[in-house]
């Protein structure tokens, strides 16, 4: 049976209750794992707020602001963590961003500042992460990220964050051959389109989920639990032979080629 008790998760990027990283949150905390968050800080407190209001029933050991484009709050996070925690087991990456004018329009208007954003906050910032939290693994421990479609075939409106997808899960499979040896596994989830906030700024986003809905073998999108019920299995020692895989949760809409 699927059991976590007894290990440390923590979970990035947590924005409300739609956030697939929530529902990620809610499986691992099902299945036993002590849960960790950490939220993006903002000068009015909003966030820490929102989230801590969100994840209360969860009753997380640690809660931490931790900005991904700042290193030296990386660097306090972890020190915190090791402080209270002593090791991490899972570490889940649900971070993305991109400016909206750069999810539309022509690719090639993309900003230099947009291109670099989208890559920081999108695909660096699982590596800087790691980089952190690697003293921190011990052996059996699990690393898992958030990917789409996206980043392996051309998605009307999603531009600049195809480009970061791709660079993540390739950041994936070399992680899993950095970790490896350390028995430490690095896989990501590819998940089908979701209402989330972050697909909101993609324009189009209800027409992708209606699209998936009549092509997908399933005839239907996925759901936040379902993505949580794979990343659950993903970090338990059920999957104790996989690691650097892009596992896709879409109803089986990838595997499909007529897709009118």
């Amino acid at each position: 049976m699927l059991d976590l008790t007894g290990k440390n998760a923590l979970v990035t990027g947590i924005a409300n209750n739609k956030s697939i990283a929530w529902g990620i949150a809610q499986q691992l905390h099902k299945a036993g794992a002590n849960i960790g968050v950490t939220y993006l800080p903002d000068d009015k407190g909003r966030f820490e707020k929102k989230v801590g209001d969100l994840v209360e029933p969860l009753n997380p050991s640690v809660f931490l602001p931790c900005n991904v484009q700042d290193d030296a709050q990386i660097d306090s996070t972890f020190d915190q963590i090791k402080d209270q925690w002593g090791h991490i087991d899972i570490l889940i990456h649900c971070l993305a961003f991109a400016q909206k004018e750069d999810l539309s329009g022509e690719f090639s208007s993309t900003s230099r500042n947009g291109f670099q954003t989208a890559l920081d906050v999108s695909a660096y910032s699982l590596t800087r992460l790691v980089q952190s939290a690697k003293p921190l693994f011990r052996e059996g421990s699990s690393i898992l990220t958030l990917s789409y479609l996206g980043g392996v075939k051309v998605i009307p409106n999603y531009n600049v964050m195809g480009v970061a997808k791709s660079a993540l899960e390739m950041s994936v499979r070399y992680l899993a051959s950095e970790l490896g040896p350390m028995n430490v596994r690095v896989n990501a989830i590819s998940a089908g389109p979701i209402r989330t906030l972050a697909s909101s700024a993609v324009g189009g986003i209800l027409d992708m989920i209606h699209h998936v809905e009549k092509v997908a073998p399933l005839r239907r999108t996925v759901t936040q639990t379902e993505v949580g019920n794979t990343a659950a299995f993903l970090c338990s020692d059920l999957s104790s032979g996989i690691t650097g895989q892009i596992i896709y949760v879409d109803a089986g809409y990838e595997i499909m080629g007529m897709t009118e």
